[in-house]
């Protein structure tokens, strides 16, 4: 078994994990919103590209920016549906109305883009790259960076300007940060539509390494909410360290134990480490 290459699968399993964990890591730590469909629009926003440089011919970074649009606008939409759950921060009923949505857009799915499975059709995917004993694809290398950047980027965004600042003062108490003249309802439509994009993009970054289904959204909201509690509620660097982790754990036990049983043993990983250090690998 060759260590460095399992090192490798792991950093680009992790790399993929953390890059679609990251919209949902912003919607609970600037907006303490919760929104269990998160999978089905990773698999929306997959399906939009394919889409889009299937049927309608677009080049691969085009098609992204469609379906990051498209998601974005239903983004929008979704959230001002939601608006007085969200402005009463009736978190019990956002888990239940966006667990039900997860399965409408999953049925909607199937209905519009059929059962089969299809295949982004990215040149990226297709170049291997070998390094002796080594290899990986310029896909996954674009993940990795690309991973790197957005969360540099969100990190700065959060912490570094006025917006980050308003947002999480809405998020501590959204009748509070009204009084003093913050639109709570204009932060809340711009969080959920920046969720909605980043893992549109996420989905076109990432989805071209694997068939995509209709049905895979359950698998991806699962190991999102394990990178995101892993991670510490909210917290942007613990997210991408727990996503990294998270691939590094399931490339070395599907090699060394059973790929079977990977989701499980995060689960129990997860388990674990809560019990050592309940808010997570790290803070905001």
């Amino acid at each position: 078994m060759n260590l460095t290459q399992q090192i490798v699968n792991g950093l680009v399993l992790g790399s993929g994990y953390a890059c679609v964990a990251l919209g949902w890591t912003i919607l609970l730590g600037v907006a303490r919103l919760v929104n269990f469909a998160h999978g089905q629009l990773y698999m929306l926003g997959a399906f939009v590209t394919w889409f889009a440089m299937t049927t309608i011919g677009a080049p691969y970074w085009a098609a992204i920016v469609m379906a990051v649009v498209v998601l974005a606008l239903l983004g929008l939409v979704l959230q001002l549906a939601m608006t007085r759950l969200v402005m009463e921060q009736n978190l019990t009923s956002l888990m239940i109305v966006t667990l039900g949505l997860g399965y409408v857009i999953q049925g909607a799915g199937a209905l519009v883009f059929g059962g089969n499975p299809q295949t982004l059709p990215s040149v990226l995917a297709r170049t291997k790259v070998d390094i002796g004993s080594l290899w990986f694809t310029w896909q996954d290398v674009l993940v990795l960076v690309m991973t790197f950047v957005l969360y540099g980027a969100v990190w700065l965004v959060v912490n570094r300007t006025r917006f980050g600042a308003v947002a999480r003062s809405v998020a501590e108490d959204p009748r509070l940060a009204q009084l003093f003249g913050i639109n709570a309802k204009q932060v809340y439509l711009a969080v959920f539509a920046f969720e909605c994009a980043a893992v549109a993009l996420a989905a076109g970054l990432v989805a071209p390494r694997s068939p995509i289904l209709t049905s895979m959204g359950f698998n991806e909201v699962i190991m999102t909410f394990v990178v995101v509690v892993l991670g510490g509620i909210g917290s942007i660097g613990g997210a991408l360290l727990a996503g990294l982790g998270l691939g590094l754990f399931t490339a070395f036990f599907g090699a060394f134990v059973a790929p079977a049983y990977t989701t499980a043993a995060a689960f129990g990983l997860l388990l674990l480490l809560l019990v050592v250090r309940p808010a997570g690998l790290a803070t905001k």
